[in-house]
């Protein structure tokens, strides 16, 4: 058996305008880090032998770490489509809040986002998941049964609320 796997489904390239800055800001932050582990690295192999020195390997790892982070982000970027306007409307779409209550009477709030900026905030979720698929379309008050793996859990839809974009 190899080791090929088919790759990724590729993700949903809408992202907000702050998020789409975050990322840009990112990857300005990358090359100027990339730029001192390149002197550290250069320095650590003035040492003299590379086999045997840890400050080498580790400045090595974490240049490959660094790169691989750039090159996705030099591809990714220029596929994002930023989304600056929300809609007037009392239905969710991209970029609303969604306040919702669970079976067990407990509320959350979430705001659904492209894939790239989930990590920004706890409560983000991505445009892909299940749950935001399945609050697409729907009204306040609506009533949405989700299922993840084999469970089954319905929401009710309490609020959904729109921010404006800063201007970015």
């Amino acid at each position: 058996m190899g080791r090929w796997r088919p790759p990724p489904a590729k993700s949903t390239p809408y992202i907000t305008a702050q998020g789409f800055a975050v990322l840009q800001e990112e990857q300005s932050a990358l090359w100027r880090r990339r730029r001192d582990v390149v002197t550290a690295l250069s320095a650590a192999a003035a040492e003299g032998d590379r086999s045997e020195n840890a400050e080498y390997i580790y400045r090595k790892k974490e240049l490959a770490g660094i790169d691989r982070r750039i090159r996705y982000l030099q591809k990714r970027l220029p596929e994002l489509k930023v989304v600056r306007e929300s809609p007037a409307a009392d239905q969710v779409y991209f970029g609303a809040w969604v306040k919702l209550e669970r079976d067990d009477g407990s509320e959350v709030e979430y705001r659904i986002v492209g894939p790239d900026e989930i990590d920004q905030q706890p409560n983000y979720i991505s445009l892909d998941s299940p749950v935001a698929r399945a609050l697409l379309k729907k009204y306040a008050d609506d009533e949405v049964t989700v299922k993840i793996g084999d469970n089954e859990e319905t929401l009710w839809i309490q609020a959904i609320r729109y921010e404006p974009e800063s201007d970015l």
